[in-house]
C-alpha cells in the first residue's frame, strides 16, 4: 500500500466534481411517454350527449382489492337526470393513498364508464387532496356534450339509447363494400 493511494481516491472524487449531473437537465426535459396499456389515474366516461356512464351499481368497490373506491347510488328522476338509466353514481371517490392501480375496477364496471388514464403524477402535498371526488374523476365535456342533469338526447328509451339508433329509430343495416368488390 502506498503513500499516495489515499490520494489518488481522492483525486478521482475532485476530478467528478465539477462534472454536469443528469439532474440539472431534469426541469427542461420532455414529459415520459408510457406504455398504451398504462395503469393511472381513473377517468369516469360520458356518453356522447354529455350523460355519465356511471350507474351506480358500486360493482368497482366490490371488485378493488385495496377498498379505495366508495360509491353511493341515487335514482335518476325525469327532471333530474344524470345517466341514462334509472340510477346514477351520486357520491364516488377513489383513495389513492389506497389505490394500488390493479385496474380490477375498470374490469368490474359493466357500462365501462371507469377507466384508466396514462396521467401517472398524482403526489401532492396534502393527505386530503389525493382522495379524488366525482368532479375531479369525470371526463371534461367535449364539444356538442351537455353538462347534466338534462333528458337523454341519445333516443327515446333506454334500449335506442344504449344501442346508440339514428334518429329514424332503425339501425343502419348496410354492409360495407369489400375491397375486392369495389374494383
Amino acid at each position: 500500500m502506498g503513500l499516495f493511494d489515499g490520494w489518488a481516491g481522492f483525486g478521482l472524487t475532485f476530478e467528478t466534481m465539477f462534472r454536469k449531473t443528469f439532474t440539472q437537465d431534469y426541469p427542461h426535459k420532455g414529459e415520459k411517454v408510457t406504455a398504451p396499456r398504462f395503469h393511472g389515474r381513473h377517468q369516469l366516461n360520458r356518453w356522447p350527449d354529455g350523460l355519465e356512464k356511471c350507474v351506480g351499481c358500486e360493482l368497482c368497490a366490490w371488485a378493488c382489492p385495496a377498498d379505495a373506491i366508495y360509491v353511493e347510488g341515487a335514482d335518476n328522476t325525469e327532471d333530474d337526470r344524470y345517466s341514462p338509466g334509472e340510477r346514477y353514481g351520486r357520491v364516488y371517490q377513489i383513495n389513492y393513498l389506497r389505490c394500488i392501480l390493479c385496474g380490477l375496477c375498470i374490469e368490474a364496471c359493466p357500462t365501462r364508464a371507469l377507466t384508466m388514464t396514462n396521467e401517472f403524477k398524482l403526489a401532492d402535498n396534502t393527505r386530503a387532496s389525493l382522495i379524488y371526488e366525482k368532479d375531479q374523476l369525470l371526463a371534461p365535456l367535449l364539444s356538442g356534450m351537455e353538462q347534466p342533469p338534462h333528458p337523454r338526447r341519445l333516443g327515446a328509451d333506454e334500449q335506442a339509447y344504449f344501442l346508440g339508433l339514428p334518429s329514424t329509430g332503425k339501425p343502419d343495416l348496410r354492409t360495407p363494400q369489400s375491397k375486392g368488390a369495389a374494383q
